[in-house]
């Protein structure tokens, strides 16, 4: 690739950035503000979509076009991420919330509602409550959990991560993450979210070590694919099996700073922080598209190593 071409996409990628930043602030401020001032969490939905949203308009806006999401899915590379994005939030879950149980650090104190509450009996003993609600999640939870997730991967990782490796931005996987993280830090500040934790400054740093770890694991599903689909599949599958599986079955005072409050619990950042370290070994691959070659640097002494960032 020539300087001069080089050059050119580098500067039309922090084009884009500028914009996309500028109108991922504006929207959040205000739908942060509509959930504040309504009390209405169906605006959640509205957040997560406004990253999209933001992207498509900055798309539009620069002509960039939409080639590079990509929403082509990609054959076996794709389906092995996809099912690993099914098996990590597992992962995570088990060992995070197995050692707060094992330790007494929170009880395992499964309880029927919803969808789990029609199908178990009143009497069902609770590993069965458990069991029966992580299924769920795995299943019925992950596929409703697509739509939401879609809105923030189509934006974070269909275009913030890429944007940020064409701007020559160092360490784009650790920003991207920082990025992330700070994103949601106004909804915990206003308690919309890890309500029951008892230090809300506590709850914004460990989500955001938690934010940061999940983010090198779901960029590499983005970039080792080419598509956006195994993203998008990942985050909803971890948010259905954290939240909506595990999350219900773990009680106690001290529940919400270790285990209960989820990614803002110390032992859900920690688990996170080894997976990322676990997942991130050796050097990436990178696609924008599917069909796309690898587009990692040619001399190996260029080739960025995750942690250093991708």
């Amino acid at each position: 690739m020539s300087s001069s071409h080089s050059a050119t996409v580098r500067d039309r990628a922090r084009r884009g950035l500028a914009v996309f930043l500028t109108l991922v602030v504006v929207s959040n401020a205000v739908f942060v503000w509509l959930l504040l001032s309504t009390g209405n969490m169906l605006w959640i939905f509205g957040l997560m979509w406004s990253v999209a949203l933001s992207s498509v308009i900055t798309r539009l806006v620069l002509r960039e076009g939409f080639s590079d999401v990509s929403f082509r899915f990609g054959g076996r590379r794709s389906w092995r991420w996809v099912g690993f994005g099914l098996l990590y939030p597992l992962a995570v879950g088990f060992v995070s919330f197995g050692v707060a149980w094992l330790t007494g650090l929170a009880a395992f104190t499964p309880t029927a509602k919803g969808l789990v509450a029609s199908i178990v009996p009143a009497d069902a003993a609770p590993w069965v409550v458990f069991l029966v609600g992580l299924l769920l999640a795995s299943s019925v939870g992950t596929v409703f959990g697509c739509l939401s997730a879609a809105g923030e991967e189509i934006g974070w990782r269909g275009y913030l991560l890429t944007r940020l490796i064409d701007a020559g931005v160092p360490k784009p996987v650790l920003v991207s993450g920082l990025i992330w993280g700070l994103w949601h830090t106004p909804v915990i500040i206003g308690g919309l979210i890890y309500a029951d934790h008892p230090v809300r400054w506590l709850a914004v740093l460990v989500f955001m070590i938690s934010a940061v770890a999940m983010s090198f694991v779901i960029a590499r599903a983005r970039l080792e694919t080419g598509s956006i689909w195994p993203p998008i599949v990942l985050h909803a599958a971890y948010n259905s099996i954290i939240q909506g599986g595990f999350a219900p079955a773990a009680s106690g005072p001290a529940a919400p700073v270790w285990i209960s409050a989820m990614e803002a619990s110390l032992l859900v950042a920690a688990t996170l922080v080894v997976g990322a370290v676990l997942v991130s070994r050796g050097t990436w691959s990178y696609r924008w598209t599917p069909g796309q070659a690898d587009r990692s640097p040619a001399s190996p002494a260029d080739r960025v190593t995750p942690l250093a960032g991708a």
